[in-house]
């Protein structure tokens, strides 16, 4: 490390090699491309306090020397993996245009990923050019800050540079801008990194990598003394994980577009967006990405290919752990989720908790006037936040009493039913209770949504003009998507 590496605090931050520690069978040693040129769009200062670093102190050529040029680190890893892309094996995948940089601890204790995207060809490329086009770090950028800032598990960017090379893409207009991106996560281990070890026909390396994950991510499976019980109290949690995470996509509207066993983390975080997007009405056939052609992958299937994923991991895993206690914890996923995703939907209707059935009847009602009623999905949600009155308690009538209006009989009938369903709801609640709904509705709605016109609006003036005053001012807003207050009307 030279003398001016070791005065980057980017660079002299204490990594851990705990990755590399458990053998080169997982990774390839690769090298950085060398970019002409290298202009930071965009660094992340939340995350340097999360690495005790004071962002006062780290200057924006600290993040280029590091992230763009490369500068003071060795070696830098292409993990080796697997996976089912639409449902289909592919053994010919790995990190065909990123690395894992570095490993560090945060303040919290955790350990996480500096991972790059962007950086250059290696072993898995595959004909590629390893590099990123600026608009999918742009839209990664924006999708992990506005998933984190509405609650939902993701990793982050923590850079983004500007690499000045002119790139062809079949899905952007080109010639296009290309960027190099470094992405801050808990682990970049997927699901087919196991299924690649089972291809090869490696249960000693699956063995291995299981007990790496069990001992850096799973503390309390880690205490656990028998090998067979921490293996199975980690599916277990995984599970679990899983099932949350895709509730809370679910719950904010949020489809991924792209969830092949390669996308999906071992630590149960979302990361790795390609073309996402967050729902405008609500529609559960919607499905984000052009080339899903049968819509393997849209918003109501989310929950469903998620569950399916975890049991292909149970290929490799059953190897070391018993095929019996594997179904057990799978066949808790569809409870796991429905308790979180009914948990997160009655929040954003403003209730902490609801009697039984009656939780599940006013979530099931909400999303039947939702897919029969023409209101925006994020619309409706902020209206109710706006509008919330404690004499909804009273008098169902004047629930949404000058909006929500339908053009139609039967979609009248369903706003009927809804308001009268919601107001049992609301008298079956004490009156401190009452009291806490307009809070947690402003908590939990945001007023600004990531929208995909919102992303085309700031694209345009980067490419027209190179102005990125509307991307910050965006990034700006989904970063505090909430009202600032709300006023309680009695």
């Amino acid at each position: 490390m030279t003398a001016a590496s070791q005065a980057n605090p980017l660079v002299s931050l204490d990594y851990i090699p705990l990755l590399e520690s458990i053998g080169d069978d997982y990774y390839d040693v690769v090298a950085a491309a060398d970019f002409p040129q290298h202009l930071l769009r965009f660094r992340n200062d939340d995350i340097l306090t999360q690495l005790g670093l004071d962002p006062a102190a780290i200057s924006d050529e600290h993040f280029v020397s590091a992230f763009g040029q490369f500068e003071g680190r060795s070696p830098f890893l292409a993990l080796r993996y697997h996976g089912y892309q639409f449902g289909t094996y592919n053994a010919f995948l790995g990190d065909g245009r990123g690395f894992l940089y570095g490993q560090v601890r945060g303040v919290d204790g955790n350990l996480y990923d500096f991972g790059t995207k962007g950086s250059g060809t290696t072993p898995y490329s595959r004909g590629g050019d390893g590099r990123l086009t600026l608009k999918g770090g742009v839209r990664e950028v924006l999708a992990a800050e506005a998933l984190h800032a509405l609650d939902v598990r993701t990793s982050r960017t923590l850079s983004l540079i500007e690499t000045g090379e002119s790139l062809w893409r079949g899905d952007e207009p080109s010639p296009t801008r290309s960027s190099v991106m470094v992405r801050f996560s808990r682990s970049h281990i997927r699901f087919g990194t196991f299924e690649r070890l089972d291809y090869l026909d490696r249960t000693d390396l699956i063995q291995r990598l299981v007990e790496h994950v069990v001992e850096t991510y799973y503390p309390e499976a880690r205490l656990l003394t028998d090998s067979a019980e921490r293996y199975v109290r980690f599916y277990s949690e995984l599970v679990e994980r899983t099932a949350e995470l895709v509730a809370q996509w679910m719950s904010v509207g949020f489809c991924h577009a792209v969830l092949n066993t390669d996308n999906m983390s071992i630590t149960g975080e979302s990361f790795d967006y390609g073309p996402y997007a967050f729902i405008d009405t609500y529609d559960p056939r919607f499905t984000a990405a052009y080339f899903d052609y049968g819509s393997r992958y849209c918003l109501r299937n989310q929950p469903a290919v998620c569950q399916w994923n975890l049991r292909m991991l149970q290929k490799p895993l059953q190897r070391i752990m018993p095929q019996t206690e594997l179904d057990a914890a799978l066949a808790r996923y569809e409870g796991h989720y429905w308790h979180y995703y009914t948990q997160r939907m009655l929040h954003k209707l403003g209730f902490d908790a609801l009697p039984s059935p009656l939780g599940v009847d006013l979530v099931k009602q909400t999303l039947e006037l939702l897919s029969n009623v023409e209101v925006g999905y994020h619309t409706f949600f902020l209206e109710l936040t706006r509008q919330f009155s404690l004499k909804w308690v009273e008098d169902a009538d004047e629930i949404f009493r000058t909006t929500m209006q339908a053009s139609d009989g039967g979609a009248q009938a369903l706003l009927d039913q809804w308001r009268t369903l919601y107001q049992r709801s609301l008298q079956s609640q004490t009156p401190q209770a009452l009291e806490q709904i307009p809070e947690r509705l402003r908590r939990t709605n945001p007023k600004t949504v990531l929208l995909r016109p919102e992303i085309e609006a700031i694209w345009e003036p980067i490419v027209a003009e190179n102005n990125w005053d509307p991307f910050y001012a965006l990034l700006k807003r989904i970063q505090s998507p909430f009202l600032e207050s709300v006023d309680l009307e009695t």
